[in-house]
């Protein structure tokens, strides 16, 4: 296991890292891709935070990744490995048509002044989360018949990515945003009352559901709901 989890390999993973999301950074701020602009708009010191948290967060989700090319173990196949695969598949085929439709949206200028509540986002308010999360996990259980011993640590990654996500920089700053924005709209507040923060669920089911089991089982946190300064969505 020392070669595996080799300092210098470990070292040597996060400098590429660093490497191609700062080509990354450069290229989507000046090209202003749909997910930096949602968080930074222009501002030029919120991309550079926004590069940050994506370095970080790029080599700690893939450390599973990183221990299995440089494991000697090769275990045949088990169910764990196909798990993860197909569980990769659905979050990368989720992420990318949402990111597709959303783009979509944005650039017909009948939608302009308006939130994307078209395809798979309505059926989770954060579709391209959700199919991310969902890879990343994948990653992990595909990786699980090679781990061994202090490899298993690799679970923080998608514990990270989790966490930043849910708490941090991916839904609670895309929530505020729109609440801001659409807040005072009786369509838009409906359209958050009916529609999942993550999981998708058609929202005629997630509708009638209690505000209890939304907050219990399907992650409809406080952190998103406006305060005071704001009107109420529920």
């Amino acid at each position: 296991m020392g070669t595996v989890l080799d300092s210098h390999f470990l070292a040597l993973t996060a400098l590429v890292t660093v490497g191609y999301q700062l080509v990354f950074f450069i290229i989507t701020a000046l090209l202003r891709f749909d997910k930096v602009t949602d968080f930074a708009g222009s501002n030029l010191g919120k991309l550079a935070v926004f590069w940050i948290f994506q370095a970080v967060w790029v080599w700690t989700v893939s450390l599973p990744v990183t221990i299995v090319n440089a494991s000697s173990r090769n275990p045949s196949i088990e169910a764990r490995d196909i798990i993860g695969w197909i569980m990769w598949a659905i979050g990368l085929a989720v992420e990318a048509i949402a990111d597709q439709q959303k783009l979509k949206f944005k650039n017909s200028p009948s939608n302009r002044g308006k939130w994307c509540n078209v395809g798979l986002w309505s059926y989770t308010r954060h579709p391209n989360y959700f199919g991310e999360m969902f890879l990343w996990w994948g990653v992990f259980v595909a990786s699980a018949p090679v781990l061994s011993g202090a490899e298993w640590l690799v679970i923080l990654g998608p514990i990270f990515l989790t966490l930043l996500l849910l708490f941090v920089s991916g839904i609670p700053l895309l929530e505020s945003s729109a609440d801001k924005r659409f807040g005072r709209s009786e369509e838009y507040r409906t359209y958050k009352k009916t529609t999942s923060p993550l999981i998708p669920l058609p929202p005629v089911v997630y509708g009638a559901l209690p505000d209890w089991f939304k907050v219990a089982f399907l992650l409809e946190l406080p952190l998103y709901n406006p305060g005071p300064e704001r009107d109420p969505v529920s």
